[in-house]
């Protein structure tokens, strides 16, 4: 049965009508399920489990793997991007979260809002939210995690905002590099560009890619697109 909309976004109308309504959010939760054909929210969340995107993406990685995942904003890449981050780290791996874009406070409110408690797998997930991440940041702290690593990086536009920080086809260049020589698997998230959604195609690729400064997307191994709650992985042209 297909959803309405995203789980995401079906979680943010639960909160709101919990809130506008003074209900418990349980209670809204279990109303939207309803609406969407579920008798609860239970069976609706097991619906999500049992097709998992985010350990499908992680299923259909390789060490060594430098991975563009891009989407409109609201479309939940960095959700998604932190979902593969606790995937990797519940299978036990080490999982990286660099962010520019959030504040550590967001990072593990997100987490818990995934159903993770922050404490429970901190031995295992680095979070970083420096002014100071760029490709060599990045790669130093990636560098000392056991093999096997997955890092995601929020995101690939903002890496060269810096003026001290060098041009960003440098920077990706140096984390396919070390993707490469290290086994270790990076994901950057990426902007796309609203001329997507003006020609109404259904999902979008690497000519969608919000690119400010030049860089050579034929860097990344694998891409993954996001759009509306559907996802297309493949490997880079």
């Amino acid at each position: 049965m297909k959803l309405s909309a995203p789980i995401f976004r079906l979680k943010r109308q639960a909160k709101l009508l919990a809130r506008t309504e003074r209900i418990q959010l349980a209670a809204a939760l279990d109303r939207i399920a309803r609406q969407e054909g579920y008798a609860a929210w239970s069976h609706l969340a097991h619906r999500q489990t049992a097709n998992d995107p985010a350990q499908n993406i992680l299923n259909a990685l390789t060490p060594g793997d430098l991975v563009l995942l891009g989407a409109r904003p609201g479309h939940g890449k960095t959700t998604l991007g932190l979902q593969l981050v606790l995937n990797a780290v519940s299978s036990g791996r080490t999982g990286c979260f660099f962010t520019l874009e959030m504040l550590n406070r967001d990072v593990l409110h997100t987490l818990r809002s995934l159903g993770a408690d922050p404490d429970r797998v901190a031995s295992s997930l680095v979070i970083d939210t420096s002014d100071d991440i760029n490709a060599d940041h990045i790669i130093s702290i990636v560098r000392a995690a056991p093999s096997n690593a997955l890092a995601v990086v929020d995101y690939l536009q903002l890496l060269d905002q810096k003026r001290s920080n060098p041009d960003l086809d440098t920077q990706v260049s140096a984390l396919r590099n070390f993707a490469r020589t290290s086994g270790q698997t990076i994901v950057l998230t990426s902007q796309i560009d609203r001329i997507f959604e003006a020609e109404g195609r259904s999902m979008p690729g690497l000519s969608d890619v919000r690119l400010p400064n030049p860089l050579d997307l034929s860097l990344f191994t694998k891409t993954c697109f996001l759009h509306e709650g559907e996802i297309e992985i493949s490997k880079a042209a």
